[in-house]
């Protein structure tokens, strides 16, 4: 008995960390499901949600249900779950419980949205006006990939002011660098999420876990 204690204990905390990101652990769950279950198992359901691409201003037009389903139900091509499940944890579980789930969803909604729009503007913009390839809208906008960025920089907010600018200026550059090796949708659309993170700075007052406002 006393040899199984850690074992519960660190069980019980597993529990008790998961039970307070429902929203987030859900979501990693359904990504499961379509990514590595249902996808292999039925491969015509991941081909009619993925497609049609490109995914330009006229496919959102058209079926913005299905794109934007793609981009919040599967995870990219190629994308490995156990990261995803790693990148979860370490920032939308952290926000969750910081945030609450209503909020959390919220900063997530901003960073998904809007940033795919903005970035399938633009580079739709700049493909016409022969500043970017046609291919450069070739590409969905996932919230699994453009959601961790918001949610990171949202994180900004709950750091003390003195590590805040530099955690801020890490996130930038790391989903900036990308832009210099000719951008494509994923590329911008993940940058523009990461200002919508943080531009969330009044989702963060008072946050429910503390009561507080941020640490200043």
């Amino acid at each position: 008995m006393e040899r199984n204690r850690p074992a519960a204990a660190v069980a019980s905390a597993a529990g008790r960390w998961i039970a307070r990101a429902p929203g987030t652990y859900v979501w990693l769950t359904v990504l499961l499901v379509t990514t590595h279950l249902l996808g292999p198992l039925l491969p015509a359901a991941e081909e009619y949600v993925r497609l049609p691409a490109p995914t330009g201003l006229d496919a959102l037009a058209d079926r913005p249900f299905r794109i934007f389903l793609a981009g919040l139900l599967w995870l990219p091509q190629g994308g490995h779950w156990v990261l995803c499940a790693v990148l979860f944890t370490l920032f939308h579980a952290p926000a969750e419980h910081w945030l609450g789930t209503l909020r959390w969803c919220a900063a997530v909604a901003a960073a998904y949205v809007p940033a795919g729009l903005l970035a399938e503007t633009a580079l739709l913009w700049a493909a016409r006006h022969g500043h970017a390839p046609p291919s450069a809208t070739n590409s969905l906008v996932y919230a699994s990939d453009q959601g961790l960025a918001g949610v990171a920089a949202v994180l900004t907010y709950r750091l003390p002011r003195v590590w805040r600018y530099a955690y801020a200026f890490g996130v930038l550059v790391f989903c900036g660098v990308p832009l210099g090796a000719g951008p494509d949708v994923t590329d911008l659309a993940r940058f523009t999420a990461a200002l919508a993170g943080l531009a969330c700075y009044p989702l963060t007052r008072r946050a429910p876990e503390t009561g507080r406002a941020p640490a200043q």
